[in-house]
């Protein structure tokens, strides 16, 4: 062993090579987790699609139509009058 590692070492009070043995262990499993973040990214999204697949895109046209639907449903119902429900129809048929 070295003098300045004696040195630390008896300054310290504390054994320093686990310590430093351990800083180097993180150092490396964070530098892995980065060189392959592309491919546990890539599994990650792959798990999440078949835990929760996504809708076709008739199904996502569909669910679009029924919202818009709801949603000029609630203008009509909160709208302050026939006039302004009529108005809304007629926007509504255009579309």
């Amino acid at each position: 062993m070295s003098t300045t590692a004696t040195l630390l070492q008896t300054a310290a009070g504390v054994q320093i090579f686990p310590l430093v043995r351990g800083v180097f262990s993180v150092a490396a499993v964070a530098g892995l987790l980065v060189f392959f973040k592309p491919l546990l990214v890539g599994i990650a999204r792959a798990l999440f699609l078949v835990v929760r697949p996504r809708l076709t895109k008739e199904e996502r046209l569909a669910r679009r139509h029924m919202r818009d639907a709801q949603m000029l449903q609630r203008m009509i119902n909160s709208s302050h009058g026939p006039s302004h429900a009529a108005e809304l129809r007629a926007l509504a048929s255009r579309a």
